[in-house]
């Protein structure tokens, strides 16, 4: 009787001693000379932020005695986080800013994901964006023109993302299609937005979409922005789609037709999930560049983050604290694109790994 075994792993490689990866030639050598060089470089930097740096003042003439003031930045906290959102009801911000965070969190493990997980996001999201409206229960009305902060960006990343990917599955399938009419929509559609620099979307949906809605109807600022955001999403993640469906095997598209499998299913449990996992990097790429694209909408009149701390920053009352602004909203944006990058290269190790066996 002969036994199957599983083929042995192949064994990790080992790391060089740190002393040889720093110095073993001479371009590593002079490489990390260089970086300490660099390093030193920073010293001004760091005596400005930390060491001469102004942490508390009771007054904000205080500041213009030293270096960084993060006074101001703790003073200014809670209006760069939320804007111009009514101070007395910013707790509502700051849940639903908790409340991404959970389902982000919940979202992360692959063996969540499927249909309770999208119902699950169909009701946070609603539950979130009512709650940031108000009206109901005793909650203050407050309009989207009083939004701002950290959960304007975080509500308009994900949204773009999230109703943006089934434009892009249906944009990429559309544009490998046989049939002419929907290839040549596809085409049209991904060619034209792709074409125009997103401030110049955002422009159009501010001031055209208006005008090409019935009688009657009207969207906020911050639904023109959110659809001219979706559009751009779909057009990206599209052709990131497309050439992940031209990685998968033609012989698996025939075996699920020879099998008499529907076409719907066959894209949808054969084809799509192999497609989307050899496409993890620039999906990541793509949703990172969401992420800081949604700077860009102060330029339309949308207070998102951004523009709560150059708002901020603008107050005559302090020696214009541009510097500490612009590190305290890069460091928020740089961790959740770190954190995006992070669990990518999860997913991918995971991939990997489940290919492997």
């Amino acid at each position: 009787m002969t036994i199957a075994c599983e083929p042995a792993p192949p064994p990790r490689p080992q790391r060089p001693p740190l002393w040889q990866i720093l110095f073993g030639d001479a371009g590593s050598a002079a490489l990390t000379i260089v970086t300490l060089a660099m390093l030193v470089g920073l010293a001004p930097a760091l005596n400005w932020a930390v060491f001469d740096a102004i942490w508390q003042a009771d007054t904000p003439a205080r500041c213009r005695e030293g270096g960084a003031c993060w006074a101001f930045v703790a003073a200014k906290l809670r209006f760069i986080m939320f804007g111009v959102y009514p101070p007395d009801e910013q707790w509502r911000p700051l849940v639903v800013t908790g409340m991404i965070l959970v389902m982000v969190l919940v979202s992360l493990p692959p063996r969540f994901w499927g249909r309770r997980l999208v119902a699950a996001w169909l009701v946070a999201t609603a539950a979130m964006l009512a709650l940031m409206w108000g009206g109901f229960a005793g909650l203050r009305p407050v309009t989207t023109a009083n939004w701002g902060g950290l959960p304007v960006t975080l509500l308009l990343a994900l949204l773009s993302l999230g109703l943006g990917f089934p434009f892009a599955v249906l944009l990429a399938l559309g544009r490998r299609s046989r049939a002419p009419v929907s290839r040549l929509l596809s085409i049209l559609t991904i060619e034209v937005v792709r074409g125009l620099p997103l401030v110049g979307l955002l422009f159009v949906a501010s001031i055209m979409l208006p005008l090409l809605l019935p009688a009657g109807w009207t969207i906020d600022k911050l639904g023109r922005t959110l659809a001219a955001l979706t559009l751009f999403a779909a057009v990206y993640l599209a052709e990131v789609i497309r050439g992940g469906l031209q990685g998968v095997p033609r012989g698996q598209v025939e075996a699920a037709q020879a099998l008499g499998i529907p076409a719907w299913k066959m894209i949808w449990h054969i084809v799509l999930p192999q497609a989307i996992q050899k496409v993890i990097p620039p999906l990541t790429n793509t949703a990172i560049v969401m992420v800081k694209n949604t700077s860009l909408v102060m330029i339309v009149g949308v207070f998102d983050m951004l523009s709560a701390g150059r708002s901020a920053a603008s107050d005559p009352n302090w020696p214009s604290p541009y510097a500490e602004t612009y590190v305290l909203v890069g460091t928020v944006y740089f961790a959740i694109c770190f954190g995006i990058s992070l669990y990518a290269r999860w997913l991918e190790k995971r991939v990997q790994e489940k290919e492997y066996r």
